[in-house]
């Protein structure tokens, strides 16, 4: 993909998620159980879908199944939702006053399409600029991590990010692009192998069409990993 189509495909998908909302969506009560409550109940749901599928939960290999599937969802797969585990985020002052832009690419990216339940994964690349303070290198993956362990749509996960990094850093210069294979397309439905899917959410001074080329001639974005 060439960096002008690029450059215009993130314009567009700017402007489609000027409506969009950075917010998860979660009850009111959705911390009221604690981590083993949610385990237990869940184990009880997948033992029931496997029951009707009409899988044989004796079975040495499938006995253990519905703990494993809980234990997956609440700790690793979807562990992302609750706020206790949001990384922290330190701040260091900018010393060397580096004021070019900060670039991490190739971030690798793991998570669960919200509509299937189904595997979303692929690269975050994420660019800010120095208000006078930097973060850490390891918390801008921690971050992407934080965030991606949920349920999902991509464009509100490109959202989070940047939100997030711009309340860390107390600046809008914040930019990410996420190319990432859904599941859900590769591997149902239409079974399209091939494809992935581009996001972007560019801030402050990655609105300017000459720093956002700068960002992504950076990233030399290629839609295959």
């Amino acid at each position: 993909m060439s960096k002008e189509n690029l450059l215009n495909i993130s314009e567009e998908i700017e402007s489609d998620h000027l409506s969009a909302s950075p917010f998860t969506p979660l009850r009111n009560d959705a911390f009221d159980l604690s981590d083993i409550e949610k385990i237990a109940s869940i184990k009880k749901d997948v033992r029931n879908i496997m029951q009707t599928l009409g899988l044989d939960l004796t079975d040495d290999s499938l006995k253990g199944t519905p703990n494993r599937v809980a234990k997956m969802f609440v700790q690793e797969l979807f562990s992302g939702l609750h706020p206790d585990r949001k990384p922290k985020a330190s701040t260091f002052e900018n010393k060397y006053k580096y004021n070019e832009m900060l670039v991490e690419k190739n971030i690798t990216l793991y998570s669960t399409c919200e509509h299937h339940l189904l595997p979303i994964v692929g690269k975050a690349h994420i660019a800010y600029i120095s208000n006078g303070t930097v973060v850490g290198l390891s918390k801008m993956n921690r971050i992407v991590d934080y965030y991606a362990k949920r349920p999902q749509v991509q464009e509100r996960l490109t959202m989070q990010i940047v939100k997030e990094l711009k309340e860390v850093l107390n600046t809008e210069d914040v930019a990410c692009v996420i190319d990432a294979k859904h599941l859900c397309v590769n591997s149902r439905g239409i079974r399209d192998i091939d494809s992935s899917t581009v996001t972007s959410e560019f801030g402050g001074a990655f609105k300017k069409h000459e720093t956002r080329a700068e960002f992504l001639d950076y990233i030399g974005l290629v839609t295959e990993f």
